[in-house]
This record gives structure tokens, C-alpha cells and sequence, in this order.
């Protein structure tokens, strides 16, 4: 079974990126740039930190931070979740 990809139009912190994605996860992917977006202004606001490529690396660090933390409040089982990841990658590898 194929998935549908198609490009999804992100604006984070006033510059536009477009990505493929598959059709049932473009809202996911639009829910994630706007909190990385968010996240960035943030970090700009503050004024301690002036480079775009500082600032995409802190808000990066704060949001794996965020992640690993709820991760570990939530007791996800890491070896489905992995084993998910890799069945998805295989799909990918196979139909492309």
C-alpha cells in the first residue's frame, strides 16, 4: 500500500520551508512547525541570542528535552514504538 505524499507549506520564524509528507500526517507536521515556530520566537524575544542557527538549536533542545521528559512520565513502551518506526521506514524504502 502506497501512501499519498504531497509538499506541505511551513512558515517557521517568517521563512517558508516546503516538505513532502504523507497525507494523514501533514496535520501532525503543521502542529509540530508551529510549535517549533513558537518555541523560536520565543528565544528571540528574550534578545540573548541573535542567530537563526543558534536559535533553531535551542528551540530543537528545548522541544527533545520536552519529549524525553513527558516520555518518561508516560512509561511508552520504547521497544513498540521502535519497532513502529522501523516497520514505517521499511514501508517507505519498499515503495519508493
Amino acid at each position: 500500500m502506497r501512501k499519498t505524499v504531497q509538499p506541505v507549506s511551513l512558515n517557521i520564524l517568517d521563512k517558508e520551508y516546503k516538505i513532502a509528507c504523507a497525507a494523514d500526517e501533514k496535520e501532525a507536521l503543521i502542529n509540530s512547525a508551529r510549535e517549533l515556530d513558537k518555541q523560536m520566537r520565543k528565544i528571540r524575544d528574550t534578545g540573548k541570542v541573535s542567530s537563526t542557527d543558534r536559535i533553531a538549536v535551542l528551540a530543537a533542545l528545548n522541544l527533545a528535552h520536552d519529549s524525553v521528559t513527558t516520555n518518561k512520565d508516560d512509561s511508552v513502551d520504547i521497544g513498540a514504538r521502535l519497532a513502529q518506526l522501523r516497520s514505517k521506514i521499511e514501508n517507505v524504502l519498499e515503495n519508493s
